[in-house]
């Protein structure tokens, strides 16, 4: 009987032990995560995070998740990185965090040039009342920062070359459909195929500022961010594709857009790249 009330102890002492060593184990991760995040987050805005008191918890979920795992995932490059967080808030109304990642960005040597044409890439997808507020933000940042607004303008179309020029570039990235969609619309939708060659690609993808493969990216992104656009994020990622930007690439900087965009708009996008052929 003794030697089963002393076996029943030594289990119990082992059992013990063994909880106290998981639970030096999980504190030991936790804190090396929390310290990852930190130092990222330091890297990116020469301050430490500060943590409010009325949801530290959360916030403390967030700044781990976003600063000590997804910002050290993967190899994008950490301007490029920055442009995919900016365009991803905006298209989902992060406007809150915008002012740190437009910081973030001049941080980690994006000009104010390169940021701006982001932003307004933005606008033919998301719309234009959605880019107008972030460039509040945005601007406040460049003049507390001493950057000298008005930028220089990235325009390179005129009212008479706007249509041509966009085409071109649309035709060039999806190919024969594009004719084909201006020649079969009803004729009550046709102005409709005119606007979208002439402002969304004439007057957008043909500024200077940020080359077509970058601005192809970006616009998927935005795209998976909006939500409801999986068609065009799909018709948007095979042109990705098309221009060089890989499947790793893109599920990089989807991953980059998980803390903003939530599950189901990260499946989403995933389900699409999963399915270019």
């Amino acid at each position: 009987m003794k030697r089963i009330k002393y076996l029943v102890l030594i289990i119990a002492v082992l059992f013990m032990f063994s909880c106290i060593n998981k639970s030096q184990n999980s504190s030991n991760m936790i804190g090396e995560r929390t310290m990852k995040a930190n130092e990222k987050y330091k890297e990116l805005l020469k301050r430490d995070f500060a943590v409010s008191k009325e949801d530290e918890d959360l916030q403390n979920i967030f700044n781990n998740f976003v600063y000590g795992e997804v910002y050290n995932h993967g190899n994008l490059e950490p301007k490029l990185r920055e442009l995919i967080t900016l365009v991803s808030l905006t298209a989902s109304d992060g406007n809150n965090m915008i002012a740190e990642h437009i910081e973030a960005a001049l941080n980690v040597g994006a000009s104010a040039i390169e940021i701006k044409e982001a932003l307004y890439q933005c606008a033919p997808y998301v719309g234009f009342p959605r880019v107008f507020t972030v460039l509040e933000e945005a601007n406040k940042v460049f003049k507390d920062k001493n950057i000298k607004l008005p930028l220089p303008s990235q325009a390179t179309v005129s009212d008479n070359t706007r249509f041509e020029k966009g085409l071109e570039i649309q035709t060039n990235t999806f190919g024969q459909r594009i004719l084909d969609a201006h020649a079969n619309a009803p004729e009550n939708q046709k102005h409709i195929q005119n606007y979208l060659s002439a402002m969304c690609f004439g007057d957008f993808y043909t500024r200077e500022g940020l080359d077509l493969k970058t601005r192809e990216l970006l616009t998927f992104i935005m795209l998976i961010s909006l939500g409801g656009a999986e068609p065009q994020a799909t018709s948007h990622a095979k042109a990705n594709i098309s221009m060089g930007n890989d499947k790793d690439i893109l599920i990089e900087a989807v991953t980059q857009c998980i803390p903003y965009i939530g599950y189901p708009r990260t499946l989403n996008a995933i389900n699409i790249i999963n399915g270019i052929n």
